[in-house]
């Protein structure tokens, strides 16, 4: 009876130790980094909102992203933009934009149209 309540104690306490040895190692949620990697992960993430897009056009499209991300001024963590950063940032993310909308579907494209404005409605100042 002893052994056995050992061996269940002895087990619980394995599984609790596994357990919480595991959860640290979880990967966050992707494109909750910070930074302009997470931005622009998280802002592709919300234009491409209910389009399901084919191994070629994802292909493509991150072809796309990759160059544009290359134009993208390098901006310091922790501190806001200026305002010549911020319109060089709009300047490249409307090219990347307009290329991507192009790989898209004319059902697609109604879908990113309509993913867009609601991005720019919630902007302040709704541009």
């Amino acid at each position: 009876m002893k052994l056995s309540i050992a061996l269940g104690a002895l087990g619980s306490a394995a599984i609790l130790a596994f357990a919480a040895s595991a959860a640290p190692a979880q990967s966050p949620s992707p494109g909750g980094g910070p930074g302009r990697a997470g931005f622009a992960e998280r802002r592709m993430q919300a234009l491409l909102k209910d389009i399901t897009l084919t191994a070629a056009q994802q292909a493509k499209i991150d072809s796309i992203r990759a160059r544009f991300n290359a134009q993208l001024p390098a901006l310091t963590p922790g501190t806001r933009p200026d305002s010549a950063t911020r319109a060089k940032m709009r300047e490249v993310f409307q090219h990347q934009d307009d290329e991507i909308r192009g790989v898209l579907t004319a059902d697609q494209q109604k879908a990113w149209d309509k993913n867009l404005a609601e991005m720019r409605a919630r902007r302040p100042g709704g541009q």
